[in-house]
């Protein structure tokens, strides 16, 4: 079993009570592993498992062990193939290395992917395969599991929504959060913004304002997003590009946009669903699109009258200013959805 870090002992006692059985926990030092042998009947305690042990985040069931070596792994994989996997499936070989070895995870991807192609026939897939080839490398030892494909959980796949491509059009109009918790306030609401990569923000003033307290406001924004733009560049494999962060009066930018789509948040407007037409039709062009939000006040009412739909994000509650961009984002996905407006991942 594979598990969260720490969890193992608390996995390793509940499994002996479901399934009884030996139950090692972190072999040889290696957390997030669990071992479990002695079970009268594998298959069906690797199914208990699944459905009743939550700590469990995988339960491969080894349908064979050798030495840690990539010829000998290969060659066992191989057997285990055979049968197993159809010539008309494709397949996968995942390897999780523990220890120190003269190989690497990728040496044994390759070794092995090759091994099962010429023994099955099947082709490789690697973002979709019918079948998985586990090769767990735990010190001088290997166990291999051959499971369904599906028992991954994958953040893509095939024909699933895309709302990047529609977010990049937003410009996010936010007035000023002044006063007591600004800068805070500033890295929350910039955070958010870079974490749903819009296509700018903008911080819209509709009068005058203390420039101590503006100036903690958009230090916090530019905190915020430098903060979340570094992890978006260590973990995501496509380019991330770095919202821009802009200042302009509200009602100039009022005038400044006549004509483009302006969507306001307000709670005397219409909810998500009641507005969906609109909200569709906002975005079908290839154009900018605006979302208005207030702060610590609303906006400002005459402004209301500039937009093209009013959005009432959650009738009979207000939330907190750092909520307004995930809200906002989460109900126009949910509409363009819907309406069929989001692109579809390949």
């Amino acid at each position: 079993m594979k598990t969260p870090l720490g969890l193992e002992r608390i996995a390793a006692s509940r499994a002996l009570e479901l399934v009884g059985g030996r139950a090692e926990a972190r072999p040889m030092g290696f957390m997030g592993l669990v071992l479990l042998d002695g079970l009268e009947d594998p298959d069906r305690a690797a199914e208990v498992l699944l459905k009743s042990l939550p700590e469990a985040e995988y339960v491969l069931r080894v349908l064979g062990t050798c030495e840690a070596d990539l010829e000998a792994v290969a060659r066992l994989a191989s057997e285990l193939a055979r049968g197993r996997i159809r010539k008309d499936e494709t397949f996968a070989v995942r390897t999780t290395r523990r220890g120190k070895h003269d190989f690497t995870s990728i040496d044994m991807n390759v070794r092995v992917g090759s091994a099962v192609q010429e023994a099955t026939g099947a082709d490789v897939n690697l973002t979709e395969p019918d079948k998985i080839v586990w090769v767990e490398v735990v010190g001088p030892r290997v166990g291999i599991a051959i499971t369904p494909g599906d028992v991954v959980w994958r953040k893509q796949r095939p024909g699933k929504p895309q709302a990047l491509r529609l977010l990049k059009r937003i410009s996010f109009a936010q007035m000023p959060y002044l006063g007591e918790g600004a800068r805070p306030m500033g890295v929350r609401i910039g955070r958010a913004a870079q974490a749903f990569e819009l296509g700018e923000l903008v911080v819209a003033p509709h009068g005058p304002v203390d420039v101590g307290q503006l100036s903690a406001f958009i230090s916090g924004l530019l905190e915020g997003r430098e903060s979340r733009f570094r992890i978006q560049k260590r973990t995501y494999a496509r380019r991330v590009d770095k919202v821009p962060i802009r200042l302009q009066d509200l009602y100039q930018l009022l005038r400044d946009r006549a004509g483009e789509p302006i969507i306001a948040t307000d709670p005397t407007g219409r909810t998500p669903s009641e507005a969906a037409d609109e909200v569709a039709e906002a975005f079908r062009g290839r154009g900018r699109v605006n979302i208005l939000a207030g702060a610590r006040e609303g906006l400002p009412k005459g402004a209301l009258r500039f937009a093209t739909v009013v959005l009432d994000l959650c009738p009979g509650l207000t939330f907190a200013t750092e909520h307004t961009i995930p809200a906002v984002v989460g109900a126009l996905v949910a509409v363009l959805e819907e309406a069929g407006l989001l692109a579809q991942g390949g």
